[in-house]
């Protein structure tokens, strides 16, 4: 029972954090969107993407366990970024973006991507304050991953299934991962797209666009 005790305290204790982040981010007409997804799904390469095509001014927090290479490829653009590295915690927290935030311009920013640890389990526990949520799933990673991890998916804002490009050779079924994301997630929008090739990518950037509007 202490266990639990304790977990629920450090929930409720981010929870309040997210709330004031999310105020923060109103106050400053910023749209925040929480980047969730498996390593190598393809994060940094929708979020690179996303950066070329939005037409919106945007800043961007990179998290991860450790290293920098995510956000200097970010930082090539010339866009905003902080890299917030965890030293081993598998997510993000509402306090870590808001040491990040302190760090980061967000004057003129109208977007705010925050790339979370890839992990399909404990981010979908801790809000950031965020205005949406989105997982980004890959198709060489197999049509089961909302059945295996239900939490995630439930949570999403909008789900992102990115290397559609790879069809042709992979065995995934389109219809079962639908069935699946729509099974714990009936509003959750579902973009196909291939940061290889662009396709797919104009209806995310319309979602966004409304969303930011």
């Amino acid at each position: 029972m202490m266990k639990v005790k304790i977990v629920k305290n450090i929930l409720d204790a981010n929870d309040q954090m997210a709330l004031e982040n999310k105020k923060l981010f109103d106050e400053t007409g910023v749209v925040a969107i929480n980047i969730m997804a498996s390593p190598g799904a393809g994060k940094t390469s929708l979020i690179l993407k996303t950066i070329d095509l939005l037409g919106l001014p945007v800043a961007v927090v990179e998290g991860d366990i450790a290293s920098t290479f995510d956000a200097e490829k970010v930082g090539a653009k010339k866009v905003p970024v902080v890299q917030i590295n965890t030293g081993g915690a598998c997510h993000l927290d509402a306090a870590m973006i808001r040491k990040a935030v302190k760090r980061l311009s967000l004057k003129g920013a109208r977007v705010l991507f925050v790339e979370n640890v890839g992990n399909l389990v404990c981010p979908a526990e801790f809000k950031l304050g965020e205005s949406a949520r989105v997982v980004v799933a890959s198709v060489p990673e197999g049509d089961d991953k909302p059945y295996k991890y239900p939490g995630m998916f439930s949570a999403a804002t909008a789900v992102v299934l990115n290397k559609i490009d790879t069809l042709p050779v992979i065995d995934f079924d389109m219809r079962r991962f639908k069935k699946g994301v729509h099974a714990v997630n009936a509003g959750a929008p579902i973009f196909e797209v291939s940061c290889k090739t662009g396709q797919g990518l104009d209806s995310w950037i319309e979602w966004l666009r409304k969303l930011a509007s």
